[in-house]
């Protein structure tokens, strides 16, 4: 994946839940696996990826601990230092606030409201994630699940 993208104008820049990225590199998701990889090189390429540190700290955790096949620790630590080259948003004290507004007005729990509030500050469109509700828009942003209709092997 290349480190030197550009960002395009028009192009609509896209946030990413931690679940895309844990698919893309779980080898025992045979389904879920080339979709993620595909979304995400499709991001590369567009330049228009984004995350957040609670995203960024959620696939560390889980690739090294829950997968089935845990990946080592460096080379997890290679794969967060390779999407913190994407533009990364950081949980502050003024994003958590903003967050338990989300989460009191649109019934979402609080971590759920969490991404959706750095997806917004990101200047996302989209949210892709398999978590939360396809099609949906909350504060501007629109969750897409590039899972839904994709069969378990």
């Amino acid at each position: 994946m290349p480190t030197d993208w550009i960002v395009v104008a028009n192009v609509s820049r896209a946030f990413i839940d931690s679940n895309v990225l844990l698919y893309a590199h779980d080898a025992s998701e045979t389904v879920k696996q080339p979709i993620a990889r595909t979304v995400l090189e499709g991001l590369w390429h567009e330049g228009a990826g984004a995350l957040s540190t609670q995203v960024l700290q959620e696939f560390y955790v889980v690739a090294t601990k829950k997968l089935r096949t845990p990946l080592e620790r460096d080379e997890a630590r290679e794969i967060v230092q390779l999407y913190a080259t994407w533009p990364v948003v950081v949980i502050d004290p003024m994003l958590v606030l903003a967050a338990t507004r989300i989460e009191e007005g649109h019934q979402l729990s609080f971590w759920d409201a969490l991404i959706v509030e750095a997806a917004r500050i990101a200047g996302a469109e989209r949210l892709i994630t398999e978590d939360l509700q396809d099609g949906r828009v909350v504060e501007g942003v629109r969750f897409e699940n590039p899972f839904a209709g994709a069969t378990t092997a």
